[in-house]
């Protein structure tokens, strides 16, 4: 008997997805920061196999496909050999290769992913763009992935063109938007922006990564609101960036002057994830993962915010118990006394510095694409 699909998943329950592989493969050495692409299939593949298991042991039922900023536009920023003698296609069947290998450890899925390309921002049109995605999605299909995820883009207009693109797969197609409450980059704000989502034929529906979940949950609800509104039921997903990032404008994580090497002062906690993980779920998400930013423990956290509506605790909890609970078992009595989910609910982190700023933002940054 087979796996069963993403939108019979959905139907029966909650599916949780997995992290931030371009910017944890670059802390670990494996991307180029100044592109991030993601030929690590090819050259390291140990590396983001590691990845895929690592989140897979942490609860994740989705294993997407290490493929982000893959097409050949943006490759060919790529400087030196690299970009020479490794193709989009290659790195994408690799990609394939090893999200499926691990999937298959597990009861996982496999994600092909797409995103925004060059040519949009550089005003070729719709069949310039198409023709960038529909080379991806070729590769998917040759290698059996589950669904289509069309991912990160900041123009809802370019998103309907990969979305409508992605349906002539015959895939389930999940759609998600780069945005906060200000909308895209052509000032089409959240709600109608998933409205032509689920018009263009997305199953589902939502946002991911550029903003934290703070805002991203802000946001998911004016979405929400106005689909409903439609009389448009698409199932709901949210993957946040990792980094807390109020009052970032349309530049979300981009605009804090950290980006992208100190990023680690505005880390979300374990905690954060927990917290965000039961507001999506409250709201009716049912995709719930983490994009820039989140690890595998952050994946864990939501996992183990979720394991009564799951049945079940990821494999990664074997040795930790949620809230902090195997603190009672600590042999100093003051961290016996930090053991449960009061004292860690009701933490305010500290960052450990002296006077820092708590809501800088680059005062020239501008988000363009």
């Amino acid at each position: 008997m087979g796996k069963k699909g993403l939108l019979e998943r959905l139907q029966e329950g909650v599916v949780i997805g997995d992290g931030g592989f371009v910017m944890g493969l670059e802390k670990r050495g494996y991307v180029n920061s100044a592109t991030w692409t993601p030929e690590a299939t090819v050259e390291h593949p140990e590396a983001v196999r590691q990845m895929h298991r690592e989140f897979l042991r942490a609860g994740s039922d989705v294993m997407q496909a290490f493929t982000y900023n893959g097409s050949d536009d943006k490759l060919a920023l790529r400087e030196g050999s690299v970009a020479k003698a490794v193709s989009c296609q290659e790195i994408s069947e690799a990609g394939c290769r090893l999200a499926r290998e691990v999937a298959d450890e597990g009861d996982a899925l496999v994600a092909g992913s797409v995103s925004q390309c060059l040519s949009y921002s550089e005003g070729k049109g719709k069949a310039a763009v198409q023709a960038q995605i529909r080379r991806l999605l070729d590769v998917f299909v040759k290698n059996g992935v589950d669904f289509i995820l069309c991912e990160m883009f900041f123009h809802v207009e370019e998103l309907e063109w990969a979305i409508q693109e992605a349906k002539q797969t015959g895939l389930v197609v999940a759609a998600t938007i780069a945005i906060g409450e200000l909308g895209d980059l052509h000032g089409v704000l959240p709600g109608p922006c998933a409205v032509r989502m689920a018009r263009a034929g997305a199953d589902v529906v939502g946002l991911n990564c550029m903003f934290d979940p703070d805002m991203t949950m802000k946001t998911m609800r004016t979405m929400k609101v106005a689909l409903e509104a439609e009389g448009l039921r698409p199932f709901l997903m949210t993957q946040p960036n990792g980094f807390h990032c109020p009052a970032s404008g349309t530049g979300g994580y981009l605009a804090c002057p950290e980006f992208p090497y100190a990023m680690e002062t505005r880390q979300v906690t374990r905690i954060d994830a927990q917290k965000y993980a039961r507001e999506a779920y409250d709201l009716g998400v049912r995709y719930i993962g983490g994009c820039c930013g989140f690890e595998a423990y952050h994946i864990r956290s939501i996992a183990e915010e979720l394991a009564k509506e799951r049945g079940r605790l990821p494999a990664a909890s074997d040795k930790h118990l949620p809230w902090g609970e195997g603190l009672r078992n600590y042999y100093r009595p003051y961290l016996r006394a930090r053991a449960g989910r009061q004292y860690w609910e009701n933490l305010v982190p500290s960052s450990g510095r002296l006077l820092p700023p708590t809501h800088t933002v680059d005062p020239n940054f501008t988000l363009r694409f």
